[in-house]
């Protein structure tokens, strides 16, 4: 019986830390309404399927169909109401001289933007649909993000000097700065 209550235990808890990564439809929809939460890459799933390979290839473990999980880089992308931090990888092909995959500074999407426009439409199938276009950017980065009332969203990024891509993740809370004593 004493196993089985910590078998039950287990159980709970891993469902509690796997529910942990999506917010509810209330926070969702105030950290969206406020402009300030943080998108969190789980994976990337890049345009090309034969830059995909050439990834996967050099990656250990079984490949993945395409998708490169990210679960351990923490890549994300920081909404406020005044900026747009970047922190995500490029994987595919670039088009002026930058370097292919994502561990180098200078092949992935990592900006500070403070010039750009961020539009919210409500989603046909509820949630939101943001498209966010950077002003101050080599780039010229565009983004689009699809977000379900539970917080899981669909990023699309778009730049003149480089191929399409698509990272899958969630949505959370940003932390609000304490109070200086």
């Amino acid at each position: 019986m004493n196993k089985i209550k910590n078998l039950g235990f287990a159980a709970l808890c891993l469902l509690a830390f796997n529910s942990n990564a999506q917010t509810d439809k209330a926070t969702t929809t105030k950290i969206v309404d406020e402009k300030n939460f943080i998108f969190v890459a789980t994976s990337a799933l890049p345009l090309n399927v034969t830059e995909v390979s050439k990834v996967l290839n050099r990656m250990s473990g079984p490949p993945t169909g395409g998708t490169i999980n990210l679960n351990a880089d923490n890549y994300d992308l920081r909404i406020t109401p005044d900026s747009v931090i970047s922190y995500l990888p490029f994987y595919g092909r670039a088009f002026n001289g930058t370097p292919y995959g994502g561990s180098n500074d200078e092949s992935g999407y990592k900006f500070t933007s403070t010039k750009f426009t961020y539009e919210t439409k409500k989603g046909r199938k509820k949630g939101w649909n943001i498209a966010i276009q950077t002003k101050d950017v080599k780039e010229n980065v565009r983004m689009n993000l699809s977000i379900s009332e539970g917080g899981y969203a669909t990023l699309s990024v778009v730049s003149m000097n480089k191929q399409s891509i698509t990272f899958n993740g969630y949505l959370k809370e940003a932390k609000k700065a304490s109070a200086a004593k």
